[in-house]
């Protein structure tokens, strides 16, 4: 199996490398948009990423693509545009819970579209003012979903998570695995 990586993430790209999937990169310019719902947003999100790249996929290869996406209080917190937004962010995570959505879609060699979604719980600890103003100082949460990054500094803030770490992180690697199991048997 060939894998046709959709996206700029570092972190997708640092996963399939952990487990082993041999994979090239496409990016994709499809601007993601907002739907109805956060699981549609994620999933057809993620559908045009992968279709917007079908032209330069080679006969061999599946084409994967996701979007991450955060919720809290039945909104969308997407990234930050500037700093200012990554403080709001962030003081509204504080202390709570907040669902972490990401939307995959996979194209195989005959055309075949399979898209799915995994969903996780993050519990933040309760942050001051100063853990705020510091952490978006890094740099960090300024390209992410959120306005943080589990697998980076923010991991420090991350009190509880049900689910799937590695959707948080951004691509829920055992669910892909599970269906790239089914039908490549």
């Amino acid at each position: 199996m060939k894998l046709l990586l959709v996206s700029s993430s570092p972190r997708r790209k640092e996963i399939l490398s952990m487990v082993g999937i041999s994979f090239r990169v496409l990016k994709s310019s499809v601007e993601e948009e907002i739907l109805s719902s956060p699981v549609e947003t994620a999933m057809k999100n993620a559908e045009k990423k992968v279709l917007s790249v079908k032209d330069n996929q080679q006969k061999e290869e599946i084409a994967l693509a996701a979007d991450t996406i955060v919720i809290l209080d039945n909104k969308i917190l997407g990234k930050p545009k500037d700093k200012i937004e990554a403080i709001n962010f962030l003081k509204r995570l504080s202390g709570r819970w907040h669902t972490v959505i990401t939307g995959f879609s996979l194209r195989f060699p005959d055309g075949r579209l399979i898209s799915s979604f995994e969903e996780s719980k993050v519990k933040f600890k309760r942050l001051s003012s100063s853990e705020i103003e510091w952490y978006v100082s890094t740099g960090e949460p300024l390209d992410k979903a959120g306005a943080y990054g589990i697998q980076g500094i923010g991991a420090l803030f991350v009190e509880k998570i049900e689910g799937d770490f590695f959707n948080v992180m951004g691509l829920p690697i055992n669910r892909i695995y599970d269906i790239l199991s089914l039908e490549l048997i």
